[in-house]
């Protein structure tokens, strides 16, 4: 039976959506909040999410940000009122694969739901999940790198935030976006443990690490990475 979470604070649309899902044999686990479906996703398996937008606690752009540091096969689509180009936009950056408007007729969605799992059952990544920049390069997928110190391995929490600045290559992201987003919306270390991760980053890839050109420094603001 395949499983579905699904993510969506309307009562009613969140009962109804799931009563047909398990009129189409699929097992439904709702959350509807933002926390709840953080927590689901990271101690359960699902073979597809659905996620609206506009959530309580954290909002659905955060909710797939955040799983996607982590997993980056689960097929996600947005169910949402927003229908600006822009919120569609924004939705697919963060990682989802679909993006549904609200209202919508059932029979679309399940079709939407098929396709995306029928395509990732049949064309699974093979490929390392691979980034390269100057003469370093992460697996994100065994957490392995190469850089100034030869080949060794990153923790998770270092891949994470990695992913998290590449992903964002050329953007700010501040430190409150790196706490919430790398460490999670409960419990946050102080700044001084980023600053410590970024530390080991230039370390670990800049050719000088006290003058470093691909972790940069915004004073009172993040960091940047640049390629």
């Amino acid at each position: 039976m395949l499983r579905i979470l699904l993510v969506e604070d309307e009562e009613n649309i969140r009962d109804t959506v799931k009563l047909n899902f398990e009129m189409e044999n699929f097992e439904v686990v709702t959350a509807e909040d933002g926390r709840k479906a953080l927590k689901h996703a990271s101690e359960q398996h699902f073979d597809i999410m659905i996620v609206d937008v506009m959530l309580p606690e954290v909002n659905g752009f955060q909710v797939v940000e955040q799983v996607r540091l982590t997993n980056r096969d689960t097929p996600i689509i947005f169910l949402t009122a927003k229908d600006q180009a822009q919120d569609r936009i924004q939705g697919l950056k963060k990682g989802a694969d679909d993006y549904l408007i609200k209202p919508f007729v059932f029979e679309e969605l399940l079709l939407r739901v098929n396709r995306l799992i029928e395509r990732t059952s049949k064309s699974p990544d093979v490929q390392p999940d691979l980034f390269t920049f100057g003469d370093n390069q992460v697996n994100f997928a065994t957490y392995e790198a190469t850089g100034n110190q030869g080949s060794f391995t990153l923790t998770k929490k270092e891949a994470m935030l990695l992913k998290l600045l590449t992903e964002r290559r050329g953007e700010v992201v501040s430190r409150q976006q790196i706490l919430q987003s790398v460490w999670g919306y409960d419990v946050y270390p102080s700044t001084r443990t980023i600053d410590n991760f970024i530390l080991s980053f230039r370390k670990y890839f800049e050719q000088d690490p006290k003058n470093p050109t691909h972790f940069l420094s915004v004073r009172g603001v993040g960091y940047k990475f640049v390629e």
